[in-house]
């Protein structure tokens, strides 16, 4: 069975900094394609950044600012944030698909505030 778990949100203020870390278990962590997703109250999950092997991507909102990287060795993946904004604010999720279907994270929260 696959589990992700989400951790490493918490209150920043603007210009801060954090990095959320995915721990993953029951796939070949490897292989996988893992995605980073946000949802701010009130609108839909948005798409942040992805990681495949060693192929990044991100959404044009958080480019020079966020980082994901991932450490197989430890089934992590990571998502360092700098420059936070207070449009930041959201809960975290992980994902990652597999032959069984698409697995999420319970999600950690985020906030940018001062």
């Amino acid at each position: 069975q696959v589990q992700l778990v989400e951790s490493g949100g918490g209150l920043v203020q603007p210009g801060g900094s954090l990095r959320l870390s995915c721990a993953a278990s029951g796939m070949l962590f490897s292989i996988a394609t893992m995605g980073w997703y946000r949802q701010a109250p009130g609108k839909q999950r948005e798409w942040v950044a992805r990681i495949s092997g060693g192929s990044t991507g991100y959404t044009d909102s958080v480019k020079g600012r966020f980082t994901i990287s991932r450490d197989n060795a430890k089934n992590t993946v990571y998502l360092q944030m700098n420059s936070l904004k207070p449009e930041d604010t959201a809960v975290y999720y992980c994902h990652t698909n597999s032959p069984s279907g698409g697995y999420w994270g319970p999600g950690t929260q985020v906030t940018v505030s001062s």
